[in-house]
């Protein structure tokens, strides 16, 4: 595999993202990748850019960005102060899954948090991955706890409700 760049995603990169974003079963039913892009994705991205503690990330290769992925860094009280990285949006193009370059993007996403003092890094999946489920529980992730959300704004169609998790 060719040299993989890994940057901050920059308000040019959002088209590209948001594509990646779309580009399977449940992103299809709730991104819209039309141009011009959709104005919540620049509002979002530019609270994202505002706050110390995101770090959005797009990955290259040949200039090209092949995924993504939203590294949060939560401070807390509980377990003595620790701080957690959150693990969000993670996407590959579909030409280059199955390539190992998922694996190479948490590597290099685990390294972000542990940089930052995080002693614990944590995602969440939707039930119905099973193969990004298998994906996790190879990199060492474990189910440990039963995530659970209350959707306050629909936004997706109604047969998608139920599947608003990353």
């Amino acid at each position: 595999m060719n040299t993989i760049r890994y940057r901050r995603a920059s308000e040019a990169d959002l088209p590209e993202i948001v594509t990646l974003l779309a580009d399977d079963l449940l992103g299809a039913s709730r991104e819209d990748s039309s141009l011009p892009l959709n104005k919540e994705y620049i509002s979002a991205f530019k609270a994202i850019e505002r706050d110390p503690n995101q770090y959005l990330a797009v990955v290259e290769l040949e200039n090209v960005i092949v995924g993504c992925l939203q590294l949060s860094f939560i401070p807390g009280l509980s377990r003595q102060g620790m701080w957690r990285g959150q693990i969000e949006s993670i996407r590959i193009a579909a030409d280059h899954r199955g390539s190992g370059l998922g694996q190479k993007m948490f590597n290099w996403a685990i390294e972000q948090c542990r940089a930052r003092g995080c002693e614990l890094v944590q995602l969440t999946t939707d039930k119905s991955r099973p193969d990004a489920i298998s994906f996790y529980e190879k990199l060492g992730f474990k189910a440990s706890h039963e995530g659970m959300k209350l959707a306050l704004q629909t936004r997706w169609p109604a047969h998608s409700h139920q599947s608003q998790s990353q």
